[in-house]
């Protein structure tokens, strides 16, 4: 069978990648896997989770693992457990709901990089409906309002973006603190 070529990786992902310590790397509504190759080239084993199969068997076939799984549906249970992934990437994906898990499954030093859209973004095209579409700095609170995650900004950028298309994002890098486990157990 033959795929399309998917458009290439995040330029977000690629500018922090390389913070992202050794291990197994979670692409989350990975799509087609337009990640996978920088992170598969960054050495790290990648396991591509998206609810579409034909779209994760071209993630297969650039070399990563995968999980079919709507996360979405009502009974849809978190599948991962706590502190397993070395990186988590979300890119073009929200879903509010998912933040405290995304979180727990980041293992100590563990870096998450998200990128998606924000208000504004219809004057662009999709997505325009509002519940896909980040209130201002809505998405440095997700990340940074949970209690018993210690976690540290490493970047954060709210705005217009004309690569891969003219789009308004919002997009951030964190590090999962190494303190985590002593913190969590103390709670």
């Amino acid at each position: 069978m033959t795929y399309l070529a998917s458009p290439p990786g995040s330029l977000w992902l690629n500018r922090f990648i390389h913070l992202i310590p050794p291990g197994e790397v979670l692409d989350l509504a990975s799509g087609a896997g337009r990640n996978c190759p920088a992170l598969l080239a960054a050495g790290n084993s990648v396991l591509a989770l998206d609810r579409d199969p034909h779209s994760l068997a071209q993630a297969a076939e650039l070399g990563a693992a995968t999980l079919c799984h709507d996360l979405e549906q009502p009974s849809s249970v978190w599948p991962f457990e706590v502190d397993r992934f070395a990186g988590i990437v979300v890119c073009n994906y929200l879903h509010r709901p998912l933040f405290p898990f995304i979180l727990s499954s980041l293992a100590p030093q563990g870096v998450l990089i998200i990128e998606t859209f924000a208000q504004g973004n219809a004057q662009f095209g999709k997505p325009s409906n509002p519940e896909f579409l980040l209130a201002p700095d809505e998405l440095l609170g997700l990340v940074t309002l949970m209690p018993n995650q210690p976690l540290h900004v490493v970047a954060y950028e709210c705005g217009y973006v004309d690569q891969p298309k003219p789009a308004l994002v919002q997009r951030i890098c964190i590090k999962k603190s190494a303190l985590a486990d002593a913190h969590l157990a103390r709670n």
